[in-house]
C-alpha cells in the first residue's frame, strides 16, 4: 500500500445487528483513522443512507431477515452512488454474497473476522472511492478550461448557471430553465442529467409547442390498444420511455390550458393514464422544463395555471441573452471555429481582432445558436489561414448602424461620468481585459485610459 493511500481517511457506515460485533468492526477502521456510523438494522441504516455522505458501506449479510444486506446494497446504490459496500458473511452464505458481487457489491468477507483482512479491505475500498473523486475532480479542471457539458464562458452569468446545476443536480427537485431562444436551455437540462444519479439511464426530450391537444396527450402519456382508430397496439408516452431517467419538456409555455392539469396531476402523483385506460402506471422521472416565455406573468394573466408554475419552479435557472454576456463571445466563437475546422479536417484558423471585435459588438438576436451557424459559414467560406472582417457575414456589418441607433435611447437622463465608465467597463470586458484594444476602440490613448482606470476604479 503507498504512502498515499495509507492517508486515505473514509466516512464508514457500519450495520450490523449484533452490537459488540458492530463495535469490534468500528475500533477496527478507527485506528487508522476512518469515521465510522454504527447502527443496528435495515430500518436504522434507511436514513442514513438517504441522508448522510459515505465512501464505504459494511454491513451484515443476515440480519432481521435472511436479505438484509442485499436491501442495504440496493438503498445504497439508489442514495450513495459513489461508496462501495462490503458484505460481511457466514460460512453458509457465501453463495448468495457472490451473487451479490453482481448486484454492485465491492466485496465480501467472512465471519470470523481477521481485523488485518478486513481493515485492508476497507482501505481497498477507500482507496477506489478516492480515486473516483479524483477523477471527478479532474473533469471539472478540464470543464473549466474547455468548457462544462458544452456551455462555454467565464462571465459572472454563466459561471453562476454552472453552479446551480452542479448544487441541483444531485437532487430530484424540478428545474425550470428560462430564456430567450437559443440560449442553451437543452444543453443545461442535458448537464444536469449527466451530473445526476440518473445520468446511466435515459434523458428523454420533448417539444410541446406547435401540437394539438390529442396528440400532445397519446405522446406525453400513451395510449392503449383500440384508444383511438388506428391504435392497433398498445403505445408508451415519454413519461414511461424515461422512467427511472430524465425528462426535458421544452416550450412548456406554449402547452394547451386543458392539458396543463393533466401534467400537474402526473407530477404530484408520480402515475400517467394512458389514453383508452384508467389504469394508472407509476412513471419515475426527473422533470425539468424550459420556456422562453415569461410564465409568472403569463400564470397571474390566466394564461397558464398558477399551480402548474409553481410546481415547475422547484429552481429556476436563468440563461441570459448572448448580447449580456458579451465576454463569452470570443471562448464561444474560438472554441466553435476549433470544433468546424475540426469536423472539416483542415488546420485550425486564427481569429483576427477586427473580425472578433465585430462578433462581439452584434447583438445576437438568436443568441448562441445564431452564432454557432455563422462562425460555420465563416470557416466553411474563409479561403486563408485566418478569419478576417472581410469573413464576416454582410448582415452582420450592415446591423451595426441599426444596433448603435437602438441603444440611444437607453442613455437619455444618464450621466456623462457614469456614461464614460460604463463604455470603459464594457470595452473592457469585449476585449477579455485587453487595455491596449480597449484603448484602441475608444479612440483615446493607453495613457489615458490608465488615469481613467483609476479614477473610476475599474479592473
Amino acid at each position: 500500500m503507498s504512502d498515499a493511500s495509507a492517508n486515505v481517511r473514509a466516512q464508514v457506515l457500519v450495520i450490523d445487528d449484533e452490537a459488540e460485533h458492530a463495535q469490534t468492526m468500528a475500533d477496527t477502521l478507527r485506528k487508522p483513522g476512518h469515521v465510522c456510523t454504527v447502527v443496528h438494522s435495515l430500518k436504522e441504516a434507511e436514513p442514513e443512507l438517504r441522508d448522510g455522505n459515505f465512501d464505504v458501506i459494511v454491513t451484515d449479510l443476515v440480519m432481521d431477515t435472511p436479505t438484509a444486506g442485499l436491501e442495504v446494497l440496493k438503498l445504497a446504490k439508489a442514495h450513495q452512488p459513489d461508496a462501495e459496500t462490503i458484505l460481511v458473511t457466514a460460512h453458509g452464505d457465501v453463495p448468495t454474497a457472490k451473487a451479490a458481487l453482481q448486484g454492485g457489491a465491492y466485496d465480501f468477507i467472512e465471519k470470523p473476522l481477521d481485523v488485518v483482512v478486513f481493515r485492508n479491505l476497507v482501505q481497498r475500498a477507500a482507496e477506489t472511492v478516492l480515486l473516483r473523486h479524483q477523477n471527478a475532480s479532474l473533469r471539472g479542471q478540464v470543464d473549466a478550461a474547455f468548457g462544462f457539458e458544452g456551455i462555454i464562458g467565464e462571465s459572472a452569468a454563466i459561471r453562476k448557471v454552472i453552479d446551480t446545476i452542479r448544487q441541483v443536480a444531485p437532487s430530484t427537485i424540478p428545474v425550470l430553465i428560462t430564456g430567450e431562444s437559443g440560449t442553451g436551455k437543452e444543453l443545461v437540462a442535458k448537464a444536469i442529467h449527466q451530473h445526476s444519479k440518473r445520468r446511466e439511464r435515459r434523458f428523454a426530450t420533448f417539444n410541446a409547442a406547435g401540437q394539438s391537444e390529442s396528440l400532445l396527450e397519446d405522446q406525453l402519456f400513451g395510449h392503449v390498444r383500440g384508444a383511438f382508430t388506428g391504435a392497433d397496439r398498445d403505445r408508451e408516452g415519454v413519461f414511461e420511455y424515461a422512467d427511472k431517467g430524465t425528462l426535458f419538456l421544452d416550450e412548456i409555455g406554449d402547452m394547451p390550458m386543458t392539458m396543463q392539469p393533466k401534467l400537474l396531476r402526473v407530477l404530484e402523483t408520480g402515475e400517467v393514464i394512458r389514453l383508452g385506460s384508467n389504469d394508472p402506471r407509476k412513471a419515475d422521472v426527473r422533470f425539468i422544463s424550459a420556456t422562453n416565455q415569461n410564465l409568472k406573468e403569463a400564470s397571474t394573466q390566466g394564461r397558464f395555471r398558477q399551480d402548474l408554475y409553481f410546481r415547475l419552479k422547484g429552481v429556476e435557472i436563468h440563461l441570459p441573452p448572448l448580447r449580456e454576456r458579451r465576454e463569452d463571445v470570443p471562448a464561444l466563437v474560438r472554441h466553435a471555429v476549433g470544433k468546424w475546422c475540426a469536423d472539416l479536417g483542415r488546420p485550425r484558423l486564427e481569429v483576427g481582432d477586427p473580425a472578433m471585435m465585430r462578433l462581439i459588438a452584434y447583438a445576437w438576436p438568436g443568441n448562441v445558436r445564431e452564432l454557432l451557424n455563422v462562425v460555420h459559414r465563416m470557416v466553411v467560406t474563409c479561403g486563408g489561414t485566418r478569419i478576417e472582417l472581410k469573413d464576416v457575414p454582410s448582415e452582420i456589418h450592415e446591423s451595426e448602424g441599426e444596433q448603435a441607433s437602438e441603444g440611444v435611447g437607453s442613455l437619455a437622463g444618464i450621466g456623462l461620468d457614469r456614461l464614460e465608465k460604463e463604455a470603459i467597463r464594457q470595452t473592457l470586458a469585449m476585449t477579455s481585459g485587453n487595455r491596449e484594444q480597449t484603448a484602441e476602440l475608444l479612440g483615446i490613448g493607453e495613457r489615458t485610459l490608465y488615469r481613467k482606470l483609476k479614477e473610476y476604479g475599474l479592473r
